[in-house]
């Protein structure tokens, strides 16, 4: 089975072009699963790419808007079969995305994220800090792109912490208490990105904590730093020079494909994990551009098997540096986002966490 050829492999080790035949095979598998199961999908399909007979590249696999998943029930698993659903993060008034998971599917996505995640925390599970309020896992919140996100990393965590209060206010005292029982080991730090900027910068003080021992997993909520003129390299800087985190990792992801995670190098980029890869398209022909040229992201992953998910095409913009140069000890793309497409919605999963005045963006 080629999925298992990708879960054999360590993270990141993968020649592109090996990668991208097992990747191929599980993507056509994936295409003809849902279009049998899924009468919505194979309608978007058909109307998009009439010719489509299977794909030879990752080039040639039908994507869907990401949109759809806002407008339409997406599912290749009948009612009884759906263990989960989950919600996208959204503003007032916008229609969040679901995605429905059967136990197959969680299952493959909870394993794809260890093993993405091992390759950086290694195999032991660390003293957790969870950079959120213990009531984002109570009521109609649990299956949120944050609660997901929480739920998912907590398993590679234990004596899990939860820094704020119900009104992300940061509890010192609890943060103290953790730091003397595991401050002097390595320990993990995990929120969203917005997050970790209110609690750990606007309300700790310089040198008040030591976290030098701490690794930080982040993402979501750029928008918002954004417009403080918070870049990621500053986001870096300051959080090492005010509280000694020096072991800093972003990574971009969506709720649409939950587990297929692109995590951050030392190099500052992102790489496709074993299960997926991305691709840059052009925004007005949609054909895939050159290494170097900015355009809409599209994200492939062989894990969805309740959901057509496995071949997306975003709203965010980004660019692949090059290929297989084994910067950071990964082969593979190495990519940025590079921000939304004009007229996007805002879909930052920490963006509306607290109530915020929009300041016009610096340059």
């Amino acid at each position: 089975m080629k999925l298992e050829s990708l879960f054999e492999a360590p993270a990141y080790t993968l020649p592109q072009d090996v990668k991208e035949r097992l990747l191929v095979d599980e993507l056509n598998e994936l295409t003809a699963r849902h279009s049998k199961r899924c009468p919505e999908y194979a309608r978007v399909v058909r109307a998009l790419f009439p010719d489509f007979r299977g794909a030879r590249t990752i080039v040639n696999v039908p994507y869907i808007p990401v949109g759809l998943f806002k407008s339409h029930r997406l599912a290749s698993v009948p009612e009884s079969e759906v263990f989960r659903v989950l919600a996208s993060s959204g503003t007032t008034g916008q229609q969040p995305s679901r995605v429905y998971l059967d136990r197959e599917t969680a299952e493959l996505q909870s394993r794809a994220l260890v093993h993405i995640m091992t390759s950086l925390l290694g195999g032991q599970r660390l003293p957790m800090l969870i950079v959120d309020a213990a009531n984002i896992l109570r009521g109609d919140k649990r299956f949120s792109a944050r609660a997901v996100g929480i739920l998912g990393m907590m398993s590679l965590g234990r004596n899990h912490t939860y820094l704020f209060d119900d009104d992300l206010r940061l509890e010192r005292d609890r943060l103290k208490a953790f730091l003397e029982c595991f401050g002097g080991e390595p320990f993990l730090l995990f929120g969203f990105t917005f997050l970790v900027w209110q609690a750990l910068y606007e309300q700790a003080a310089d040198s008040e904590f030591d976290l030098s021992n701490g690794t930080l997993i982040h993402s979501g909520g750029w928008k918002k730093l954004q417009d403080k003129a918070v870049s990621p390299e500053v986001f870096r800087s300051i959080l090492e020079r005010k509280l000694g985190l020096r072991r800093n990792y972003n990574f971009y992801g969506m709720v649409e494909q939950v587990g297929g995670i692109f995590l951050e190098g030392d190099d500052g980029y992102l790489y496709p994990s074993n299960f997926g890869d991305v691709l840059i398209r052009d925004p007005e022909t949609f054909e895939v551009v050159p290494d170097g040229r900015p355009g809409l992201v599209q994200v492939v992953s062989a894990l969805p098997r309740s959901y057509p998910g496995h071949s997306i095409l975003t709203e965010d913009l980004g660019v692949i540096i090059d290929t297989d140069t084994v910067q950071a000890g990964r082969r593979g793309k190495r990519f940025r986002i590079l921000g939304r497409i004009p007229r996007a919605e805002l879909r930052g999963c920490s963006d509306t966490a607290a109530p915020w005045r929009e300041e016009p963006a610096r340059v």
